[in-house]
């Protein structure tokens, strides 16, 4: 069967189909399109609390062409997710109800409990009896999730992220900050927690591990590496990290922003090293995807 997800974020959108297969017993996931366009609608809903006319326009154009490829491929089932920007915006829902209408693709808005749940469907395999303080930062918001023995014990959404960070005043951020590392160690104490290993989703931090970490089988970089690539992108303007170290321009100006909450989280949580399994929401959503299909397929 093929499966398509839709992951629509405040920095970009993307737009992920696979092909699931079944071969002497063992399930097999075989990644057959991939499509990431640079749309910041967080910098429209963050300033201003809608989505501009401009942008919406373009929108609306993407999400037909995505809808025309999976058609092409013919998928048996998708699934498209927005979250902070558009659950945000005053005019998002209305915007998806747009592209229902002409083009006959339905967008889930999703709150932030909703979007940890699925990303955690993703991370799953990557969990052990360890304690892990699960450290997601997208374009508009934050989530963390606390690991006990395989269990998720605490969970929380924030008001932070990459893209949001470049748009808000430094008091809010630092405001919104404090309440984050205020609930790590809250649930530190009360919880009594001893060592806590980070896990880290999103892509900027999976461009610093790609930029900073030797052995990339085991997938797990030290907070020090962290901060010496962040030192490293420092050095650089914005024009330089595009063309020497070939960052995307949408990447470019957020990866700082994002490093820090990253690097902030973990400071909080007493945490030394982070393992980065490359998963995100859209892995999460195929995850899903599978699950309600399995039987219908026979797999």
């Amino acid at each position: 069967m093929k499966l398509a997800a839709v992951d629509i974020g405040s920095n970009a959108i993307r737009l992920q189909i696979t092909n699931v297969t079944k071969f002497n017993g063992q399930i097999n996931f075989k990644r057959v399109e991939y499509v990431r366009f640079p749309l910041r609608l967080g910098n429209d809903v963050f300033n201003h609390k809608m989505i501009s006319p401009a942008n919406e326009a373009k929108f609306i154009k993407l999400m037909q062409a995505f809808k025309l490829m999976i058609d092409l491929y013919e998928v048996d089932d998708y699934m498209v997710c927005a979250t902070s920007a558009m659950r945000e915006s005053k005019n998002g829902r209305d915007i998806a109800a747009k592209v229902l209408a002409q083009h006959g693709l339905k967008i889930n808005i999703i709150d932030g409990e909703k979007e940890a749940f699925i990303i955690n469907k993703a991370l799953w395999s990557y969990i052990d009896d360890k304690t892990y303080l699960h450290i997601d930062v997208g374009g508009g918001s934050t989530e963390l999730n606390l690991y006990v023995n395989k269990e998720k014990i605490a969970s929380k959404s924030f008001k932070i992220g990459s893209v949001r960070t470049l748009q808000t005043t430094q008091n809010n951020n630092a405001q919104v900050w404090g309440k984050m590392q205020e609930w790590i160690q809250t649930n530190m104490k009360l919880k009594k927690l001893g060592l806590i290993s980070a896990i880290g989703t999103g892509g900027n931090i999976n461009k610093i591990f790609d930029m900073g970490a030797t052995k990339k089988s085991k997938r797990v970089i030290s907070i020090e590496k962290i901060e010496k690539v962040i030192d490293h992108i420092s050095q650089y303007s914005l024009e330089e990290r595009i063309n020497l170290l070939q960052l995307n321009p949408d990447r470019a100006d957020v990866i700082i922003p994002a490093s820090n909450i990253y690097l902030t989280a973990m400071k909080a949580a007493k945490a030394k090293r982070m393992l980065v399994p490359d998963v995100g929401l859209k892995d999460g959503l195929m995850t899903v995807l599978f699950e309600r299909n399995q039987e219908k397929f026979g797999l």
